[in-house]
């Protein structure tokens, strides 16, 4: 049973996981602050900008600057104005330990060392790290998967805060500057698999700013919860029960014309939530049991999949639904279900839409097109060699598509609905965090280094 149920350990960052300032409408072509996980909205796009098609992470070419980063993470990196933040925790042992690849263990580690868990801001030109704060120094409250690590949520900023988040161990909430403005302890956040409840893998859910709120999905083995705090003060707002189990999923708020809605992924309670008072919009049933993408929106339309045990959809749902939405047996589509697939599902990646189509990468690297607001599956290609896991999202910039994988290579694709590829890039190290772009430049964190990757 360990064997069948492992990869889903890969889950947590997608890290991976994570996170968003929350509107829904297209960033400017010259933004170049990346300020959540996987940018504005989650979505993965930076454009206005020429972005690199060949590098080497190894032997320096093109790679501007690299900072070791101690420790382990599988944070992004986030980008506002000329300075980059990321998170780590540091054990007490001198070789702490990550187990990349895809192979069936759900055992945790053991490492009661206590843990540094730190804040860094670097210099997004330079890479110099400009100041470095140690928000707690503690023995983790719950053990990590050899896959994951003690910082697997990635922080975020509305230019003014930025909000780290290491589940279990608090949140906090430092100024542009380092000064330590707030912290909340949200007690112990045991994100384990709800089968074996004794494997406990980490928390990996990352925060999202939503004008003034932090907000917070908490899906975890008792007690689950979504929450909203005052991003000033750190006052609790509201707070709204949940019952479903484990989840390592952003939330992502979509803010329309018509309302907005606070949108999240589970197993038995995918759902849209009211952000100003976290009141239930709209629920569905029927997600795989380990949800870890993170819901995106494009042109009207929300993209939620997940995987693992025998349930792995795919779901188009129009914004504005009201009420349970759960399809039907053998049903497909309905009044707020654009389309669906019930086995198209993917386990790690948040999938992206990109000019008109929406890309999902498993884990195994095989990557399918489709066409986004229909659903036409357009085509299927493998990337990399099979035999390597990729649990790092894609991102998108300048007509390109950016695929890491776990052994440290990142691929480069052509965007467009013909598969066409571009090059292999290797950075020397496993690579499990998404990476960041800003003003042409990719910021990829490798397992040991922050780099700088660009003319």
């Amino acid at each position: 049973m360990q064997a069948r149920y492992l990869s889903a350990v890969s889950l947590f960052l997608v890290l991976s996981l994570f996170v968003g300032s929350g509107a829904a409408e297209p960033r400017s072509a010259g933004d170049t602050n990346w300020p959540q996980f996987r940018g504005h909205g989650a979505r993965g796009i930076a454009d206005g900008f020429t972005t690199p098609i060949t590098w080497n992470g190894e032997s320096g070419s093109r790679v501007q600057w690299r900072t070791p980063i101690p420790g382990l993470g599988h944070s992004s990196p986030i980008i506002w104005g000329d300075r980059l933040f990321v998170t780590s925790a540091i054990s007490g042992k001198k070789e702490a330990g990550l187990k990349v690849g895809r192979y069936g263990d759900i055992a945790s580690v053991e490492d009661d060392t206590p843990h540094e868990f730190r804040v860094y801001c670097l210099d997004k030109t330079t890479g110099e790290i400009l100041w470095d704060k140690m928000a707690r120094k503690s023995v983790p409250k719950v053990k990590r998967h050899p896959k994951a690590t003690h910082a697997n949520a990635t922080p975020v900023t509305d230019g003014e805060h930025v909000v780290a988040f290491f589940g279990s161990e608090g949140l906090y909430c430092y100024d542009l500057d380092g000064k330590l403005l707030w912290k909340n302890d949200l007690g112990t956040l045991d994100a384990a698999y709800y089968v074996v409840p004794g494997a406990q893998w980490e928390y990996g859910s990352s925060p999202i700013i939503y004008r003034n709120m932090v907000i917070v999905q908490c899906d975890v083995l008792k007690d689950s919860f979504l929450a909203a705090f005052d991003v000033t003060s750190g006052k609790e707002l509201w707070r709204t029960p949940r019952k479903d189990v484990p989840t390592w999923s952003t939330p992502a708020v979509y803010d329309g014309p018509g309302r907005s809605e606070l949108i999240v992924n589970g197993f038995h309670h995918i759902g849209g939530y009211d952000p100003a008072t976290g009141k239930e919009l709209w629920k569905m049933d029927g997600g795989g049991d380990i949800p870890v993408p993170t819901p995106i929106v494009a042109d009207g339309l929300i993209y939620i999949t997940s995987a693992h045990g025998r349930q792995p959809p795919l779901y188009a749902i129009r914004v504005g639904a009201e009420g349970d939405i759960t399809l039907p047996s053998g049903e497909k589509s309905s009044e707020h279900v654009a389309w669906s697939y019930p086995n198209h599902g993917i386990y790690m990646q948040t999938p992206m839409v990109y000019h008109d189509y929406l890309y999902m990468c498993r884990d195994n690297g095989v990557m399918a097109c489709y066409a986004a607001k229909s659903g036409e599956i357009l085509y299927r290609k493998r990337i990399g060699d099979g035999a390597t896991g990729f649990t790092a999202s894609a991102v998108a910039a300048d007509d390109k598509l950016y695929f890491s994988s776990e052994d440290g290579n990142m691929y480069v694709l052509q965007a467009g609905p013909e598969p066409e590829f571009l090059s292999t890039n290797p950075m020397g190290e496993a690579l499990m965090a998404t990476p960041a772009i800003s003003a042409g430049r990719l910021y990829v964190r490798g397992q040991k280094h922050l780099f700088c990757i660009g003319e």
